[in-house]
């Protein structure tokens, strides 16, 4: 049963997140439009559209973006005021322990943590989709990247090799395709060009030679032109990272498996992707815990200085998490450890933390 104190700093806790996320949101929307206004007004966006296709659904985003730094304020910013009026002084002389103190804390944050993860796999994935084609048509085309020398794994012993790839004409150059089977090459292809009929859901082969082995013998083939149907498409060397911020978690795992089937080098964003929207939300628990242990003592400077230290501390935990995910998208440390460090991390600094507060 939740008693008077623990109703008292949920709504405190709640109340404090609620305004202060707001400001934000007020503060970047506002931002987002005068840096997109002249993008509206030259590609004639309708008002319906901006209002409630594009900030209706890019509001979610960064409400959940921002949420674990501002829980972290909030939790700052009310407890250090309880602090400065005695108020946890008076809670801890009345019998509670600090131990008691913290459940109300904790519940307010896992509440936030569930919200956030509903909106990082179910919510945003479907808002995002919305807010991606409203950016694409009206304010930017979307970043597509093929990038050179592509070699990738189209079916189980199917791989084919670009060395470039033009999307706008949706030819490449330099094609070649393999069969190996029980580790020993079937089959091959080479072409100067191969060209996608999209009308046909064809591949247009120009200056082709096919090498086919059956065992000692070897049967070759060469010719001008040839059409012919493959298991592949140009989406499928086409990569728009944001389009991951489209999937809920079950199409990104399944994602995930078919670029790692292709031998694709993107798959560790992905997965950073994928660890993240489980990470991210835990990260509030973390934070929280650190701000009470911070702020729960009465100390010269008073909310200010409880502040800026729980700022600066907030900022080192987001510097600390983009510096191990490079670690996996450009190193070899494994994504999963890349998004869980800062939280195994700053959730043994804050129980240190809360041992070492005032009881």
């Amino acid at each position: 049963m939740l008693k008077k104190l623990d109703i008292y700093i949920i709504q405190k806790f709640l109340g404090t997140f609620v305004y202060s996320i707001t400001l934000i949101i007020l503060i970047v929307v506002i931002f987002d439009l005068s840096e997109k206004i002249d993008n509206f007004i030259e590609n004639q966006a309708p008002f319906y559209d901006i209002v409630f296709v594009y900030y209706v659904n890019f509001i979610p985003y960064f409400v959940n973006l921002f949420s674990p730094l501002f829980t972290f304020i909030a939790v700052v910013f009310f407890t250090s005021r309880m602090a400065f009026n005695t108020e946890i002084i008076a809670i801890l002389s009345s019998g509670v322990s600090f131990r008691r103190m913290l459940v109300p804390y904790m519940i307010s944050a896992m509440l936030l943590a569930l919200v956030s993860v509903y909106l990082s796999n179910v919510m945003i994935p479907a808002a995002n989709e919305k807010r991606l084609e409203f950016e694409y048509v009206y304010v930017r085309s979307p970043d597509l990247s093929a990038g050179r020398h592509i070699h990738m794994q189209i079916r189980p012993g199917i791989f084919i090799y670009l060395e470039s790839f033009n999307e706008r004409t949706q030819t490449g150059y330099h094609f070649s395709l393999e069969r190996i089977e029980q580790g020993e090459l079937q089959y091959k292809m080479f072409a100067d060009l191969a060209r996608y009929n999209e009308e046909e859901d064809k591949w247009h082969i120009e200056n082709y030679n096919i090498r086919e082995i059956h065992g000692l013998k070897e049967e070759l083939s060469f010719g001008r032109t040839l059409d012919t149907v493959l298991p592949l498409t140009p989406r499928d060397f086409i990569h728009n990272i944001k389009d991951m911020e489209t999937m809920n978690f079950r199409e990104l795992n399944e994602f995930i498996a078919n670029e790692r089937l292709k031998g694709s080098e993107a798959v560790s964003f992905y997965e950073v992707e994928r660890h993240r929207r489980m990470a991210f939300p835990f990260s509030t628990l973390v934070l929280t815990l650190i701000g009470v242990a911070l702020s729960s003592q009465k100390v010269r400077g008073g909310i200010g200085l409880h502040l800026g230290a729980g700022i600066a501390l907030s900022f080192t935990f987001i510097l600390f998490m983009q510096v191990t995910t490079t670690f996996a998208t450009q190193g070899n440390l494994h994504p999963m450890m890349a998004v869980w460090i800062p939280n195994i991390m700053y959730g043994l600094l804050g129980i240190y933390l809360i041992k070492k507060a005032p009881k």
